[in-house]
């Protein structure tokens, strides 16, 4: 008895040993790096699922065309009757004859194929749909690059909030130690109360401070989360802090030319203007005549063993004469045409736009980064002195609550600044097209 005891208090021992375990391995933050959050988006984007599924549509409507109009038909038909027939119903009378002669049976089974030999019509629409598969694959691109444009704005908010967290937790450090040193020389008399009260509120400022951007950096955390399809209770934590990388100047012109040939929004309009020639030689193409060849083969006859194969092959060619409705229809597909063009022409320009919008950020936040670092090492010089002269007793410690505020400023200049030019790569790289390879290229992680 006592050893089933035993056994069942060290079972039950080792289960809660598992699940502290368990819980340990669930409270682990996952570390996220940015190409990490990446996939993990773009596996689970609403946007990016809809336009594979519009791929998937496209693809279904050029097969349908291909098999309705190009490819060859066949079917099997057969069937089985017994029938009554009335002569009189067909004019037969005869002094003698019945009205109704039967029942009968007959049965009939055969192939039914038919294939169109010239339908231009038919083959231009053909191609029109494969323009359209064309324009939905660069929309399903153009969903991607988006998504990635984005997480990685989310991802840079993220880490600006960690280094904010980072730089009011250094400031409530050395207000910690000013309050401790204010407090040491009040107590051998050479400094006041007032310096002592002033530490306490510097102290009591920054830790506010740094409450307040810990609860960002979490907000941060839980807009990332939810938009990779994480639950927002998901433990995460930033692998790459945020840092400057510099990056040299790309040249504007030799940026625009190719951004024409890989920005999937651009050449998704280019396939729809080509989807809407090919509908306007369709149209064109009603006109022209159809051939067409179809026959049957089967067997026929009054009992299954008195069935005969006969069959007939039969070509057939169809011309419209007259069709009013292609006029309507010609119009209708130039006004499109001449929409898609001036669609064409603007997002040119919007390329172009975006290009020197980015490269224009990109030089000023590269600047603003220099000058905020030197600013920074600046403030934190003069803070380490007034530190000294209030330690060596020959002021109050004013200069010391004043040079931290400074510090502080010049610590936010810098994170704003390398921001700025961190989003100035993510904009660039979106601007010339190929996002996820030039996102990662720009940042030294190709």
């Amino acid at each position: 008895m006592k050893c089933r005891l035993r056994a069942v208090v060290m079972l039950s021992l080792a289960s809660l040993i598992c699940s502290a375990i368990s819980s340990a391995q669930d409270l682990t933050p996952y570390r996220l790096t940015l190409r990490d959050a990446i996939q993990k988006a773009l596996q689970a984007n609403l946007n990016v699922l809809v336009a594979d599924t519009r791929v998937e549509e496209a693809e279904g409507t050029r097969m349908r065309r291909l098999s309705a109009a190009l490819l060859p038909r066949v079917r099997v038909q057969s069937y089985a009757n017994l029938q009554n027939r009335s002569l009189s119903a067909f004019g037969i009378s005869f002094p003698g004859l019945p009205q109704v002669v039967g029942p009968f049976s007959n049965y009939d089974f055969r192939f039914y194929s038919d294939q169109n030999i010239v339908d231009l019509q038919s083959y231009r629409e053909l191609k029109a749909s494969e323009r359209a598969l064309d324009a939905g694959k660069m929309d399903y691109q153009d969903a991607r690059d988006l998504i990635i444009r984005a997480v990685a704005s989310l991802y840079l908010n993220a880490q600006s909030a960690a280094a904010r967290v980072d730089a009011a937790q250094s400031r409530v450090t050395d207000s910690d130690v000013l309050y401790k040193l204010a407090k040491d020389k009040h107590d051998a008399g050479t400094a006041t109360g007032v310096d002592v009260l002033r530490s306490q509120v510097q102290l009591a400022n920054d830790k506010q401070a740094l409450l307040v951007a810990q609860n960002q950096y979490k907000d941060s955390l839980l807009a990332l989360a939810r938009n990779l399809g994480m639950r927002p209770s998901t433990p995460l934590e930033l692998a790459e802090p945020l840092r400057y990388r510099p990056l040299t100047q790309p040249q504007a012109e030799n940026l625009e030319p190719s951004a024409l040939l890989a920005r999937p929004d651009y050449l998704s309009l280019a396939s729809q203007r080509q989807e809407l020639v090919q509908q306007q030689r369709a149209s064109h193409a009603r006109y022209f005549p159809k051939v067409n060849i179809n026959g049957n083969y089967g067997g026929i006859g009054r009992s299954i063993g008195g069935v005969q194969g006969i069959g007939i092959i039969q070509g057939q060619i169809d011309f419209t004469v007259f069709d009013r409705d292609r006029s309507g229809e010609a119009q209708e597909l130039a006004s499109r045409v001449k929409r898609i063009d001036d669609q064409i022409a603007d997002l040119s320009r919007g390329i172009d736009e975006d290009i020197q919008e980015a490269l224009l950020n990109l030089e000023s936040a590269a600047e603003q980064v220099a000058v905020a670092q030197e600013g920074q090492e600046l403030a934190q010089r003069e803070l380490e002195l007034a530190q000294d002269r209030f330690q060596s007793g020959t002021t109050n410690n004013v200069e010391v609550v004043t040079a931290q505020d400074e510090l502080a400023r010049a610590q936010e200049n810098y994170i704003l600044a390398v921001s700025s030019h961190t989003d100035a790569k993510f904009a660039l790289a979106r601007a010339v097209g190929d996002t996820e390879k030039n996102i990662g290229q720009y940042l030294g992680n190709p």
